[in-house]
């Protein structure tokens, strides 16, 4: 514990350069940017330095939340009927998937309106990883070897990942030569700004600019226009992160912010606010949660993500219908004793259609992109953000080390659909980080990998520890439960009715509760990374704590300030 700061993140080396900022006077959003930034170059399988950081934050001196979408749209050549008459309901791995990089922008929009430092500060921990390597870890080294053959058909990808035509091994030092060049481009063009008389902010610029319209697009676009991809230098240049709004819900007393329907956050807005109208009596039984109840709950929201949620600019219904007391108080009214295996959204009509494309299930493969970095700092200022994009299912841009944004994965090349691909479109993003604030004070930085695990890793922890009273330890340590029966984010979007994976510690009377009620179970291993990995920093009592989850490869530390 500690009366000033706590950070936690995905990887020891994140964790460290937050440290490194918040120990020089450096607030949560210079902290938090730096140990994002890191993990798109320690964790290269599951973050992309090109890819996507959606960013919630609570500012302080302003007693405000905000929250940047940093998902990147489709790009104006995107087309869903070439797309479909080429490659059917999904859109392929490879090139077509690219949309707009957003995650340099979403990290130097934040540090140019409410941080301190300069992206050569920020950025020195990144580029010293890339530049000199990092020991690679269990995590990193099994995710690889497991995906030999996807990291194998694109040479330039396979050029770095699979050094002398192997996975690299835990213990040797992983080096992105590229990656750390196309760094240093950044920070050399924000040097000449500075040098020719340019501030802070005109520094920034320049190492946005650099990626956006200098060097380094022009390296993304020359692939692109030599290898049928969609990006040209109009979609980058014209390119800016949104700002937007929160939903603010009422959780147990805490105020949580979650994003909006660009991604899961409405998801997770819908289900606290279901389980708070339901109150504590309908998630505990016998001292314990009432899994059943909580996995009817979320069955029911993804449901009506399925239905409703997609680019707002796209939607047919407000955001806010999905938090109404009548529509919550609706669709709580549909939960009965037994499992439902696949609920239908809210308006009644028929639910998802049943899909398997014959793949390797979600729940068996798991789903690993992604990471997180939650910041507390000394004046209460909050950062959450949980940065993403994988590397084995697209193409690196051969001379940057850039797996440039895939999350086109997560919109449907089905003429029609909801979550079509468009131009100026963006893909529903799963990386939902959010926050919280008690009595109006700042209180909770929360955010975790897993895809569709995401919001149902964070609902029982925060379950754990409102309901049921546990430490923020031990309520992440606590053995998970996940649904999977709706249309999986990700392509090909299979659906498993009344399918529940359950961590092997889970208590027998719970398991057997489960299997009594209907549903169709089957175990992980204890502790699995498939079941999340939480990264939270809290505030409480005037001291913070950080806890990053056993089940991956973050840390957390707290400090003082120098």
């Amino acid at each position: 514990m500690s009366e000033t700061w706590a950070v936690a993140s995905g990887h020891p080396r994140a964790t460290q350069a937050a440290e490194r900022i918040l120990k020089a006077g450096g607030n949560a959003v210079d902290a938090g940017v730096a140990a994002g930034l890191t993990l798109g170059v320690v964790q290269p399988d599951l973050v992309s330095v090109a890819g996507v950081a959606p960013i919630v934050m609570y500012l302080a001196g302003e007693d405000r939340v905000t929250s940047y979408d940093g998902v990147g749209h489709w790009p104006a050549a995107a087309d869903v009927e070439v797309m479909h008459a080429a490659h059917g309901d999904h859109v392929p791995e490879g090139l077509l998937r690219t949309v707009i990089p957003a995650a340099p922008a979403s990290w130097i929009k934040a540090l140019r309106s409410h941080g301190t430092r300069s992206f050569a500060e920020i950025a020195q921990d990144a580029l010293e990883a890339a530049r000199d390597g990092f020991e690679v870890y269990p995590l990193f080294a099994d995710f690889v070897a497991t995906r030999v053959e996807k990291y194998r058909r694109f040479p330039s990808t396979a050029a770095i990942f699979l050094p002398d035509g192997q996975p690299p091994k835990v213990g040797e030092i992983f080096v992105q030569a590229d990656l750390g060049r196309t760094l240093q481009c950044m920070i050399d063009a924000e040097a000449a700004a500075l040098a020719a008389g340019g501030d802070r902010l005109a520094g920034l610029d320049a190492a946005r600019a650099a990626f956006y319209e200098g060097p380094i697009a022009e390296k993304i676009v020359a692939f692109h226009a030599g290898n049928g991809g969609l990006m040209t230098a109009q979609d980058l240049a014209t390119y800016e992160v949104r700002e937007e709004p929160t939903h603010k819900v009422a959780f147990r007393g805490a105020e949580v912010h979650c994003c909006g329907a660009w991604c899961q956050g409405i998801s997770m807005a819908e289900t606290l606010s279901m389980i708070e109208a339901a109150g504590p009596e309908a998630t505990v039984k016998d001292g314990a949660p009432d899994l059943h109840f909580l996995l009817e709950v979320l069955k029911r929201v993804f449901a009506d993500r399925e239905a409703y949620v997609t680019d707002p600019r796209f939607m047919k219904v407000e955001e806010s219908a999905l938090l109404a007391p009548d529509f919550l108080r609706d669709r709580l009214a549909t939960i009965t004793g037994t499992s439902d295996p696949l609920p239908a959204p809210g308006d009644a009509v028929a639910p998802a259609p049943v899909t398997d494309s014959g793949e390797t299930p979600v729940f068996r493969a798991g789903c690993a992109d992604t990471s997180h970095v939650s910041v507390i700092d000394a004046a209460g200022n909050i950062f959450s953000a949980t940065p993403s994009d994988p590397s084995y299912d697209t193409v690196v841009i051969p001379g940057t080390g850039l797996s440039v944004s895939s999350r086109g994965s997560q919109s449907r090349a089905i003429p029609g659909h909801l979550n079509a691909l468009a131009p100026g479109k963006r893909p529903r993003l799963t990386p939902n980080p959010i926050l919280a604030l008690k009595d109006g004070q700042p209180w909770m930085a929360m955010g975790t990998p897993g895809g569709d695990v995401q919001v149902q890793a964070m609902t029982q922890v925060l379950v754990q520890m409102l309901d049921l009273g546990l430490p923020l330890e031990d309520a992440i340590r606590a053995p998970r439960v996940a649904t999977y029966a709706y249309p999986g984010s990700f392509a090909p979007h299979d659906v498993h009715p009344n399918k529940v994976l359950y961590e092997a510690d889970l208590p027998e009377g719970q398991l057997a509760d489960l299997a009594a009620r209907g549903h169709d179970l089957e175990a992980w291993p204890a502790l699995t990374w498939k079941a999340g990995g939480l990264c939270v920093a809290l505030r409480e009592a005037g001291s913070t704590i950080a806890i990053a989850d056993p089940r991956r490869a973050g840390t957390a530390a707290t400090g003082e300030t120098a």
